[in-house]
């Protein structure tokens, strides 16, 4: 699509030089002979540019200048007049003019001038755009769901973001725990500044301090120049521990000095160095246990657990599955159709299915339903593991264990949330007929509501 150009004059023959001048290097252009039209033109379409006389009868060009920048910031204005004055220059940068040329002007002189405007307006919404981008995939609309227990998390992470104070992040492996870190970054004040991820459960022991603090130069085989660590390269923004369990323990007592002195040293370095780092860790595992254990420092996870989030499994979630669905379909496929992404069937199994991975999972089983060429999930794109998975309808009875297994929890979690929907359906809504059709007291009842993310009261 050709970049639009508003020529703004009441002389004809400017604007049909111009016009001519312009349409010559490949801009559409459309003309206008006093500000109050260009203004009725710029109320229904969008110019990338507007070059303007500052002279006209009514309406002035330094007020029209003044209305675009109040309608479309983002529009290039280049003013022209035959009659230049410091005052009128310097009024009109200040109001967000591009530039400003006086007649009698040089073709090739406006050619460069109309050229360099639309560069820096490209630069500056594209800067714009990505800034966006960054923002919306990292604040809370980066995490997916409306479930009572992902609404939790989006007000604790809120509450948390504006603090300085360390945040642990638990959670099976795929729920998402790297995503809220950098939503607590993203909204926080060290937004403009680094966010560092690092797995420590993929970085060998004995290289992981190198790795955290760096090193000097001769400090061991292989060390020939001084080397910053994440912690420096982290400077003044947040750093996401992933996996904090896997640290060793003779690290972990380096760690926990970084986190009570906010300094640390490089490996063979003499000298201390500032840490100005929030640390947001995470894991997968029962970190408690591991300090019962004796596996991990109790003092070290109480300095990291200042504020702990829980990002649920996706079975403890399953009403956010169509929305997290639609949202990796639209991430990986270029299908821009209407309807229905997904059929009902399809939809019935990944309800059924437990999703041990998480998110994570369920984002690779869209992903493959695309790349094998479905414009829609449906029952034969999911994976055999998906699309054959079953549940035994109800405990009574003797229940045989398939051959690959059986998640218990999984089960009984799918069928006790099976059953209060139902109770729920027979009773039309009415919470106290439903809990005494399943035989439990009301508040019992509400809990297990609640559990499932079933309860918006």
């Amino acid at each position: 699509m050709r970049t639009r150009i508003l020529v703004v004059d009441d002389e004809l023959s400017m604007r049909e030089f111009l016009a001519i001048l312009l349409e010559g290097e490949g801009y559409r252009v459309d003309q206008a002979e006093s500000a109050e039209d260009a203004l009725r033109l710029m109320d229904g379409e969008r110019f990338e540019m507007v070059i303007s006389d500052v002279s006209m009868p009514g309406l002035g060009g330094i007020e029209l200048l003044a209305r675009i920048k109040a309608q479309a910031p983002e529009t290039a204005v280049l003013m022209i007049t035959a009659f230049t004055t410091a005052e009128q220059a310097v009024e009109a940068m200040k109001l967000g003019a591009y530039d400003y040329i006086a007649k009698p002007f040089k073709v090739e002189e406006v050619k460069v001038l109309v050229r360099k405007a639309l560069e820096k307006r490209s630069l500056v919404e594209e800067n714009r755009r990505l800034k966006a981008e960054v923002m919306e995939r990292f604040s809370f609309s980066g995490l997916i769901g409306k479930s009572k227990q992902m609404r939790e998390v989006y007000d604790l992470i809120g509450k948390v973001a504006e603090s300085m104070a360390n945040v642990l992040i638990m959670g099976e492996s795929g729920t998402g725990k790297e995503l809220a870190a950098k939503a607590i970054h993203y909204n926080s004040p060290r937004r403009g500044a680094p966010f560092l991820a690092v797995n420590c459960g993929a970085i060998p022991d004995t290289l992981m301090e190198s790795e955290l603090f760096g090193h000097s130069k001769g400090s061991f085989t292989g060390a020939f120049s001084d080397r910053p660590g994440i912690f420096e390269q982290a400077e003044g923004g947040t750093l996401f521990l992933d996996e904090i369990g896997e640290v060793p323990l003779q690290l972990q007592a380096k760690l926990l000095r970084v986190l009570q002195e906010r300094e640390f040293r490089r490996v063979g370095g003499g000298s201390s160095l500032k840490a100005d780092v929030r640390i947001v860790a995470a894991s997968n595992r029962n970190l408690e246990e591991q300090v019962r254990e004796g596996s991990f420092r109790e003092d070290l996870f109480y300095r990291l657990n200042v504020v702990q989030v829980r990002m649920p499994s996706l079975k403890e979630r399953v009403e956010d599955i169509p929305a997290l669905v639609e949202h990796f379909y639209k991430k990986y496929s270029i299908w821009t159709g209407s309807g229905d992404i997904v059929t009902p069937d399809a939809l019935k199994a990944l309800f059924n299915y437990p999703f041990p991975g998480n998110v994570r999972e369920l984002e690779n089983v869209v992903e493959r339903c695309v790349v094998l060429g479905s414009r829609v999930i449906a029952l034969d794109c999911l994976p055999a593991s998906v699309r054959d998975y079953r549940v035994p309808s109800a405990p009574a009875g003797e229940v045989d264990i398939p051959e690959n297994g059986l998640d218990l929890q999984a089960y009984l979690d799918t069928l006790e949330h099976r059953l209060l929907v139902q109770a729920l359906e027979k009773s039309g809504g009415v919470k106290k007929r439903a809990a005494a059709l399943l035989g439990m007291t009301f508040r019992s009842f509400r809990y297990r509501l609640a559990k499932f993310g079933l309860d918006d009261e």
